[in-house]
């Protein structure tokens, strides 16, 4: 830990048909997160018997929709690592029905310490989640949603509690997708704020009793496809600014 404000870690257990599987999983990271994983380090220990090539290819798909969906400042560094050990030693290999339970456990673990790394972003007071559905692919709607999560201008508008569609579709816009524009719904907490890609009248009183909320959830509906894709994030506030101009003293 270094500027993790919490300790991160979760533990499961699976009964399987020939008897139970254990998982432990632990993470450390606050700042400099971004869909690279920035700084973060995070290690899974489970004793099920599973091949080595089997294993990586669970956690590259794990990763993919968990720690490479966070972003806290956009900001990355050399010292990030999944790393995923078994050893075998409970005597269970999961097959079937098991292993598709085994695997969405994991999906499970590292969602759950993805979301916590949002959670304890350095200086966060929100926790921010972007749904994107409706893209032409979940590569399309992984872009968008990362795009928007990652904005600063989407961020400092979460904490400011101010109602941007505008940010949001913009920050959609450059993400390197394509979409089309006059199809986008935009929801803030449930308020719809945008819709065909225009703007709708709305209570703003209602808008900011939405906003101040410590969790923020934007949907974003293209009704382009059926690609869908979740990131997470946080707001920006001056504590972060605090916590790194002072980092070294």
């Amino acid at each position: 830990m270094t500027t993790d404000t919490k300790e991160k870690e979760a533990s499961f257990e699976l009964e399987c048909e020939g008897g139970t599987i254990k998982l432990g999983i632990m993470a450390k990271g606050s700042g400099m997160i971004h869909p690279n994983m920035g700084t973060m380090l995070c290690f899974i220990t489970t004793d099920a018997q599973v091949e080595s090539s089997r294993l990586k290819t669970l956690l590259q798909e794990a990763t993919d929709e968990s720690f490479n969906m966070v972003s806290v400042d956009g900001d990355t560094s050399t010292n990030d690592m999944v790393l995923m050990l078994a050893n075998g030693l409970s005597g269970v290999r999961p097959e079937g029905k098991d292993w598709h339970v085994f695997s969405q456990m994991v999906k499970e673990a590292c969602r759950s310490m993805a979301k916590a790394i949002a959670r304890d972003g350095e200086g966060a007071s929100k926790f921010l989640e972007v749904k994107v559905t409706g893209a032409k692919d979940i590569c399309s709607a992984r872009m968008i949603a990362r795009s928007v999560c990652s904005s600063n201008l989407v961020k400092t508008a979460i904490y400011g509690q101010d109602a941007n569609w505008g940010r949001i579709v913009a920050a959609a816009g450059y993400s390197g997708a394509s979409f089309d524009p006059e199809r986008v719904d935009v929801f803030l907490n449930g308020l719809q704020v945008a819709s065909q890609g225009r703007g709708l009248q709305f209570s703003e009183d209602e808008a900011l009793l939405r906003l101040t909320s410590k969790d923020i959830l934007i949907e974003i509906k293209l009704g382009d496809g059926r690609g869908e894709a979740v990131a997470w994030g946080c707001d920006l506030t001056h504590r972060y600014i605090d916590i790194n101009a002072d980092y070294r003293t």
